[in-house]
Formats: C-alpha cells, sequence, structure tokens
C-alpha cells in the first residue's frame, strides 16, 4: 500500500480510458451510482462530462453549489473520485456536506480513502474552507472510519429519505 504517491488531479481528455475504466468496475459489480464522482457515473461523452465539471466549479445550478471534481491517480491507474463542494446549501448540510468521495472496489481496504480525503482536506484548506462537513449513511462503517481517521467529529445523526446519515465535522 503506497498511499504516500496518490495525488489529486483535475480530469482531463488525457484520463479518458482510466477514467472509463474505474467507470466500468462500478458498473460491474452493479453499481451505477458512484460517489464524488461529478456525474461520470451518468455522462455519455467523456468530452462533455470535462466540460460538466469546468461548468460546475464556476456555477450554481439545479439545486448544486459550485463543486471540483478530482480523480485521485496512483501510478498513472485512477484510483478514486473526490468532489468538494465549494459551500454549503440546505441539502448537503444534511446530506453530502463538503467532499464526496469513492475509492474503487478493487482499491479498497488499502489505506487509499483515507490518503485521498487527506488531500482533499488540503484542498479544502487552500479554498479557505476552515470547516468541513463530511457525511456518510450510518451503515457504511468504513467511511465512519475513514473519516475518524482525518479528524472527523460526529454532531449527530439525521433520518434521510428512508435512511440515518451520520454528519461528522473536521476544523482545519
Amino acid at each position: 500500500m503506497e498511499t504516500n504517491s496518490l495525488t489529486l488531479v483535475f480530469p482531463t481528455a488525457e484520463h479518458e480510458r482510466a477514467a472509463l475504466a474505474y467507470r466500468q468496475e462500478y458498473f460491474d459489480i452493479g453499481v451505477l451510482d458512484i460517489n464524488g464522482d461529478g456525474g461520470l457515473d451518468y455522462a455519455s461523452d467523456y468530452g462533455a462530462w470535462l466540460l460538466k465539471i469546468a461548468y460546475d466549479m464556476t456555477t450554481e445550478h439545479e439545486g448544486h453549489v459550485p463543486a471540483t471534481t478530482y480523480f485521485s491517480v496512483l501510478g498513472g491507474k485512477i484510483i478514486g473520485t473526490v468532489q468538494i463542494r465549494h459551500y454549503l446549501n440546505a441539502e448537503l448540510t444534511v446530506k453530502g456536506g463538503h467532499i464526496g468521495y469513492g475509492i474503487a472496489p478493487s482499491e479498497r481496504r488499502r489505506g487509499y480513502g483515507t490518503a485521498q480525503l487527506r488531500l482533499a482536506l488540503e484542498k479544502c484548506r487552500e479554498m479557505g474552507i476552515t470547516r468541513v462537513l463530511i457525511t456518510c449513511a450510518k451503515e457504511n462503517i468504513a467511511s465512519a472510519r475513514t473519516i475518524q481517521r482525518c479528524g472527523g467529529v460526529l454532531e449527530n445523526e439525521v433520518d434521510h429519505e428512508g435512511g440515518v446519515i451520520q454528519r461528522y465535522w473536521v476544523e482545519l
């Protein structure tokens, strides 16, 4: 597990093959909703998706706040995705928070989630976000542990759409 070499990079056209392979890995196990991917999971065209995530960085639209999407890359392979929301709206304050993230199913349990979240928190610091909300489903014990390892302190649990969401804050 060489998590020290993990980097966050803004997606480019050169990542297309690796990005589609990353997405397909989720689809192959029946997961169609990928956390932190800025909509890559439902994009029909990679180039159009690149334009969308560039637009998303500066524009509030359809209930979404400005957000920046990154790939977590190790040795040319996309290990995960991270989306950092620049601020919170009412919905993100309950579910979603400032950071959404996912790790490729084949790369889990190797420390990449924690390394990726630490890098995302550094990006938040660079953006001037000093108090970061990260949420997860109560049953997602792995995500809760990742958040806690990165300094997350549980504020509360809220019922949301038939499930329980845990809300963690990280002070930067």
